[in-house]
């Protein structure tokens, strides 16, 4: 075990010193995972980069990418009496009018649950009661979601439903591909789910580059070198530098229940717009646990607040530091913006990061 962390140590020097002296052509990476963005900041990798290496922090963050419409959405079902159960990041991010924080303040119904499962629990716990789930993620939390709806419609629940702001990352990848000349570092939890694939032919086919990264400091060192080495060919290519965890297939079991359960929809992503295909609806053998469609929701026109820019953040057309409310107006106490307010969001990991440079961290 000694000589394996001696290796892992001397491998972390010799990237971190190349990393460092790199001094070829300008290299853009982006995560497109908020939990690159926060490891990366926290384990100060960013401060040991060479000028030539740029980190940009794309729309890998569910909960940021999600529009006001769906808070609206949300506080709408709550004030007509449902319980409302969700992730925690979701409660104070602002709708046009209300955030579900201050719709809880005002006596509704909201509550945080750790999994899809505990509020099908909830639903049988309250039969009297209506119990949605606000279902907002990747393919990463997409299977468990489908799960909770394949067990409530087993068991004959009439009282659970969700409410759908699910996604999927191809559209994202290709539209952020095609407005900068941009390495990806794919976020390893998204394809341990549906497999490289995608990525190997979005480098094959469209010239779009990439490198599937782990989380740990030796993982996120590895990805990015591998990365800037391989951009000197200025050839497109594709690596998984995460085998461990991710495989050419993904979960087969995954894959199945997500295509048995949803089926691809046109979706809103805040600052790149409506994508065709990039989300998820329930297909029509589960249409019954649709909120949508149970309540017959109204459509919501969201608006946000025009003085936050977390739009083009997330499209890495500007920096946290940037918005004129960053750090004054809005902090993670008092969120103006869902990329302020997400565990995962990239103004929260400026906030809580952006001074960090103790190379340490990456030992």
């Amino acid at each position: 075990m000694e000589q394996v962390q001696q290796q892992v140590r001397q491998e972390i020097e010799r990237a971190k010193e190349y990393l460092r002296n790199y001094d070829g052509e300008q290299v853009n990476l982006m995560e497109v995972c908020g939990t690159h963005t926060h490891e990366i900041f926290r384990l100060g990798i960013r401060s040991l980069l060479s000028p030539k290496i740029r980190l940009i922090s794309g729309p890998g963050c569910p909960v940021c990418v999600t529009g006001a419409d769906f808070i609206d959405e949300a506080v709408y079902l709550a004030k007509q009496g449902a319980i409302i159960t969700t992730f925690g990041d979701l409660v104070r991010v602002p709708g046009t009018k209300q955030s579900l924080a201050e719709a809880r303040a005002d006596g509704a119904d909201i509550r945080v649950v750790y999994a899809p499962v505990d509020a099908l629990d909830l639903a049988l716990q309250y039969p009297e009661r209506q119990v949605v789930f606000l279902s907002v993620g990747f393919e990463t939390t997409t299977p468990a979601e489908c799960l909770a709806v394949k067990m409530a419609k087993e068991q004959g629940v009439r009282n659970f439903t969700l409410l759908t702001a699910n996604k999927t990352m191809l559209q994202a990848y290709r539209a952020m591909a095609n407005k900068n000349k941009l390495i990806f570092l794919y976020p390893g939890h998204v394809h341990a789910i549906i497999g490289t694939g995608i990525c190997r032919e979005l480098a094959e086919r469209e010239g779009i580059s990439g490198v599937v990264s782990g989380f740990t400091a030796y993982e996120l060192l590895a990805a990015i070198t591998v990365a800037v080495k391989k951009a000197q060919a200025n050839e497109p290519f594709f690596v998984n530098a995460y085998p461990r965890v991710v495989s050419e297939e993904g979960s087969l079991a995954g894959k199945a229940l997500m295509e048995e359960v949803m089926v691809p929809c046109s979706a809103y992503w805040r600052g790149i717009g409506v994508m065709e295909g990039s989300g998820l609806a329930l297909s029509d053998a589960y249409a019954e646990f649709d909120a949508r469609k149970r309540f017959a929701v109204p459509e919501m026109e969201g608006r946000e607040n025009p003085a936050c820019r977390c739009g083009e953040i997330l499209q890495g057309k500007c920096l946290p530091p940037d918005c004129p409310l960053f750090g004054k107006a809005c902090t993670p106490e008092h969120a103006v913006g869902a990329c302020m307010v997400s565990g995962e969001g990239t103004c929260s990991a400026f906030y809580l990061y952006g001074n960090t440079t103790v190379e340490e961290k990456v030992l």
